[in-house]
């Protein structure tokens, strides 16, 4: 691997940390409670596990340049991982056996307050 690319992919994880850490403080002052930051399961990684009100959500961090690109940027075969990570998870967090699961989106944009989409990907139709 060469140097330029080796820098890049540093700069690019660094920034990906930054946005979770600001994800996380924009969640909590929305008044969510902050389970987990990059959960690894065996189904997926979790950028943020977060609840609230019988809700456990994880949450996918994405910086683009808008809410749709970022939307976009997650795949259906990547939601349905992160979806079955979500559902173990629950399963062995004492506490939220019962909680609704959802999958969120939290997404940075240059110049703008992130924007929080809970249920993101709702229309996929699987009721999580």
């Amino acid at each position: 691997m060469n140097e330029t690319r080796r820098l890049r992919g540093t700069a690019a994880r660094r920034s990906g940390r930054r946005a979770e850490v600001l994800a996380a403080l924009w969640l909590m002052l929305k008044g969510y409670r902050v389970l987990g930051f990059r959960l690894r399961t065996p189904q997926a990684e979790i950028d943020l596990l977060v609840a609230r009100r019988g809700v456990l959500a994880a949450v996918e961090v994405k910086s683009r340049t808008s809410a749709a690109a970022a939307l976009e940027a997650v795949g259906f075969a990547q939601r349905q991982r992160i979806r079955r990570a979500l559902a173990s998870v629950a399963g062995r967090k004492r506490g939220y056996e019962q909680a609704r699961l959802r999958l969120d989106l939290l997404a940075h944009a240059p110049g703008h307050f992130p924007r929080h989409i809970p249920d993101a990907w709702s229309e996929d139709g699987d009721g999580a």
